[in-house]
Formats: structure tokens, C-alpha cells, sequence
């Protein structure tokens, strides 16, 4: 009774207040003003198949008539709450145990006795997964992943349509499916992670090949990141763009290709329709690939082509974290997990007039993106996955997708309070002066090995000349000696810090060493 009595009371404070608002502002009251009735809706993310969100408290919200007693129940848990003057409303459940049963939401609206029932949920762990083509990329032509679908077990994937919206919305299009995702990075890691973890894995992919960081941006981090206040006013006054765009959205689909390229590279819009109607989904965090179209320039924003105006490699990182930081706000959630991977090895230089060189620490190359990248570990509940082994010189989607998915599981198990995990590789520690030679010290470095028993490779040494040398290097216990004939006082050290390097150095957990540089030499 008191349960009831409390909802009745609320309900009634809700439409008093109402009507002093619209009489202190209106001659006469306008009782209109209030949103006639509406069927009971749940958001886009609520639909049968879902997993939810295990050891936290979990949100489901949606529509229904104002005033209206909406009631959750699941899980042997029941809570009720009252549609707000517009419509809108939202319950908390408590916090689940991961389970592999098969159970039933049942959603009800007081109003007109609308009922929702969302059946064969289960609960887990849960992960968007977002970024450009390299999340998007497909198994098909990946054998060794491809093969891990005859054991894929309690895995689930809601593919968010690829599509854009003007301003920030509240549904998207998608379905959650008892499959595996179509994505041979987001696959991958669900299946080593569900292995491991021994609990369901339901994995939302929100991807977009040729993005930029930018196109995954809330309008208001205009206040935040000064160039892309510079990118959305131009957007603003850019009246045949938005013509086009609205466009394409009102024409025939599916689009013609380059209808989808102009859509996909633009600024905010991809946000606006594939990330916002997610929150504030419980999950566990959010793994990122994506960097490609922001490496198209070292300064960034540059004229041509109009879809290089971006951060640039240099402010990428700045952008990253206030990027970060804004998504954690959205969720409100401080420590809502990021998995970024690092982009791996490439061989082509960006800037016009620059020598292409892919063993250079001195070109232009991803190496510049990869320090970026690793300025996220400035934030908590942050990781970057090392993939510094990996890529293709000339191929800019690599088919070396699978350690990366193991990479990310074991980041994602022992994040998660599993001391005993290894997962990260050797991370510069300090350097050290010695007799006309430096001394890298390593954390994560139990086992300091090459892969190959051969001496480690890819250590360049440089003095206050700035011209960069090979490097003659000894493991040393968890450290490595550097020397170089050319360099009477070396001072400065670059690890892997090339476009595509060749590299060998690991620990006891065969995970490899992440790049640096000990210099502060601009580009």
C-alpha cells in the first residue's frame, strides 16, 4: 500500500506542477501543453535475444502516456516508476549475477494496460564496438577466425544500421541476433573473451568504414576540442552539403557508393544516429579501431580533400581523451572501460613532399597516430592494444585481425579483477646513462626474449643533432643495452617508432613490446 500510495502522490505532484508552471507563464492555463497519450514504447536496444549487462545496475527506459505507472519486471526483481510531462521514462534494475538462462522482461504501462514482453534475454558481458573499416572488416577471407565459428557458443550481436541523422536520436534500426557479429576484430574478441570468462558475450557493432574521430562527436564538444568547433561552424554555413545529405536520406536505397562515402565522412551526423539512441545501455565499455582517416596529415585540417579536415595525426590525441572523457558523461559512468587499438604497421607516409620511407623514425608515418593513440592511457580504465607486430606495408586493412581479438579478451579479463591474467607487453620503464650507451628499463618485461633468439630490432639512437641511427641492442635481464659506433653520447632513444616496423621483442607472455620515443623533437 505504501508502494501505491507513494506512485499516486507522485503522479499528482507531477501534473500540480505542471499546471503552476503554464499558469505563472500564461495568461490562461494550457492544459494542451501536456503530450496526449502514446503507446507504451522501450528503446531501440530492448527487443528479444538481448543481453544485458552483468554486476552493475541496469537502465531500461522509453515512452508512454504522461503519468502513466510504468512497471519492469525480471529476473524476480520488480520496479515502477511515472512517465514524466513528456513522456518520458526510465528504471533502474538492480544489479545481475551472469546467467545462461533463458528468461522474460515483462514491461506494462498503467495507462491503457500495454505490455511489452521481451523473452530469451540472458545476461553477461557487453561491449559496443565501434571505429572505421578495420571494426567493420568482415572473416570470410580470414581462415583462422572464420574457423572459430563451428565453436562459438553464447555469443549475441546487435549490428546498428549505418546511417545519419542532424540532430542527436533516440532509436536506431537493428535487431539483437543469438550469432556471432559479422566483424572479424569485434568476432574474435567475443569468442576468446566468452572462452575465458565463461559467461554470455553480446557485442554491439556501430561501425563505419572511411570515419573520422570527428564523425563520432557530440555537437557540444565544440566547447572542448577547438578544431572541430572550427569543423561544425563550417558545417553550419555549408548549405549544399546538408542539401545533399537530406537527399540521400529521402532517396532510394540502398545508397550508390559514393552516396555512402559523402555520408560516412562527414562530422557529428554518425554520432547523432548510431551512438546516441545507445545510451545509456549498461555495458562494460567500449572497444575503438579507428585512427586510419585522421593520419591523413600531421597538423590536420587540411583544405584538400575536404574529408582530410580533421584532427591530424598530432591532435588526435588531445581529441581522444576529451572524447573519452565526454562519452563517460553520457553514460555517467567514470569508469566506463575503453580498448583502444593501436594502429599496426603501415607503409605509406601522409604528407605531400615528404620521403616515403616506411623504416624511418624520422618520416612522417603512423608512428606519429600510434603516440597519439597512447595518450588515452592518460585517462583511467583506459588500454591501448599493441599490435606494433601486426599489419601490412602496403595493405591498410590487414588480415592479422585475430591476435587482436585475443589481445583485447585478455585486456578485457584482467580488467575486469583477474590478477592473474598477463596482458600487456613490455612498457618502457626509464632510461639510463652507461658508459657511451643507454639502458632501457621495461615493465610487464618478466622473460625479456626475442621471438626469433636473435638480437632485438627496430632501436634507433639519436644525440642533440637529432640525426637518427641504428641501434646494436643486448637484452639484459628486464632491460635492454643500446649502442651505437656513429653516436659517441647518445641521448635519445626510438623504439618501433617507424611506419611499418620490423620488430621481435617480448615477454614471457609473447606479448610485444609497445613503441616509444624518449626525445622531444616536433615533427
Amino acid at each position: 500500500m505504501k508502494k501505491v500510495h507513494s506512485i499516486i502522490t507522485f503522479i499528482i505532484f507531477n501534473f500540480a506542477f505542471c499546471f503552476l508552471i503554464n499558469t505563472a507563464c500564461y495568461a490562461t492555463p494550457k492544459i494542451d501543453t501536456i503530450p496526449t497519450a502514446q503507446t507504451l514504447e522501450v528503446a531501440s536496444l530492448f527487443k528479444d535475444h538481448m543481453v544485458l549487462q552483468r554486476d552493475m545496475p541496469i537502465p531500461i527506459w522509453g515512452k508512454a502516456q504522461a503519468g502513466a505507472i510504468i512497471t519492469v519486471a525480471f529476473a524476480n526483481s520488480e520496479k515502477s516508476t511515472v512517465a514524466d510531462l513528456n513522456g518520458k521514462w526510465r528504471v533502474d534494475l538492480d544489479a545481475l549475477k551472469a546467467s545462461f538462462a533463458s528468461r522474460t522482461m515483462r514491461i506494462s504501462s498503467s495507462a491503457d494496460k500495454d505490455v511489452v514482453q521481451i523473452s530469451d534475454i540472458v545476461v553477461g558481458e557487453v561491449w559496443i564496438c565501434s571505429g572505421q573499416s578495420n571494426m567493420q572488416m568482415g572473416f570470410d577471407g580470414i581462415p583462422e577466425i572464420k574457423a572459430l565459428t563451428t565453436t562459438a557458443s553464447n555469443i549475441r550481436s546487435f549490428n546498428v544500421k549505418r546511417t545519419v541523422a542532424f540532430e542527436p536520436q533516440d532509436s536506431c534500426a537493428g535487431e539483437w541476433v543469438t550469432e556471432h557479429p559479422n566483424s572479424a576484430v569485434a568476432f574474435s574478441f567475443a569468442h576468446y573473451l566468452e572462452k575465458s570468462a565463461n559467461v554470455p558475450v553480446g557485442i554491439i557493432l556501430t561501425a563505419w568504414g572511411s570515419s573520422s574521430l570527428e564523425a563520432w562527436m557530440p555537437r557540444d564538444m565544440t566547447q572542448t576540442v577547438p578544431h572541430f568547433k572550427t569543423m561544425m561552424e563550417e558545417f553550419d554555413a555549408d548549405s549544399e552539403t546538408k542539401t545533399r545529405i537530406q537527399s540521400i536520406l529521402d532517396g532510394p536505397k540502398p545508397w550508390p557508393n559514393q552516396d555512402d562515402i559523402f555520408l560516412r565522412r562527414q562530422s557529428n551526423i554518425l554520432y547523432n544516429a548510431m551512438i546516441h539512441p545507445l545510451i545509456p545501455f549498461a555495458c562494460r565499455g567500449l572497444v575503438w579501431y579507428q585512427g586510419e582517416r585522421n593520419t591523413q596529415s600531421m597538423q590536420g585540417m587540411l583544405k584538400e580533400p575536404w574529408y582530410s579536415r580533421n584532427s591530424g595525426m598530432l591532435k588526435y590525441g588531445d581529441a581522444l581523451q576529451e572524447w573519452v572523457k565526454r562519452y563517460r558523461k553520457e553514460w555517467s559512468k567514470n569508469d566506463f572501460e575503453f580498448l583502444v587499438i593501436m594502429l599496426p604497421g603501415f607503409g605509406k607516409n601522409l604528407d605531400a613532399g615528404k620521403p616515403i620511407d616506411p623504416k624511418s623514425p624520422a618520416a612522417h608515418s603512423w608512428a606519429w597516430m600510434r603516440e597519439s593513440q597512447l595518450k588515452a592511457l592518460e585517462l583511467p580504465h583506459t588500454s591501448v592494444i599493441n599490435t606494433i607486430d601486426l599489419g601490412d606495408i602496403k595493405n591498410i586493412h590487414p588480415k592479422d585481425k585475430l591476435p587482436i581479438g585475443k589481445r583485447l579478451a585478455l585486456v578485457a579479463i584482467k580488467n575486469n579483477g583477474d590478477k592473474t591474467t598477463k596482458a600487456n607487453g613490455p612498457t618502457l620503464k626509464r632510461v639510463t646513462v652507461k658508459k657511451g650507451s643507454l639502458v632501457v628499463h621495461f615493465t610487464n618485461a618478466k622473460d625479456l626474449q626475442t621471438v626469433d633468439g636473435k638480437a632485438p630490432r627496430s632501436f634507433w639512437l639519436a644525440d642533440e643533432a637529432g640525426q637518427w641511427f641504428p641501434a646494436e641492442a643486448r637484452i639484459k635481464g628486464k632491460s635492454v643495452m643500446l649502442h651505437c659506433s656513429q653516436l659517441k653520447n647518445p641521448l635519445y632513444v626510438r623504439y618501433a617508432f617507424v611506419g611499418k616496423p620490423d620488430v621481435n621483442l617480448v615477454n614471457d607472455a609473447n606479448l610485444p613490446a609497445y613503441p616509444f620515443r624518449t626525445d622531444s623533437i616536433k615533427p
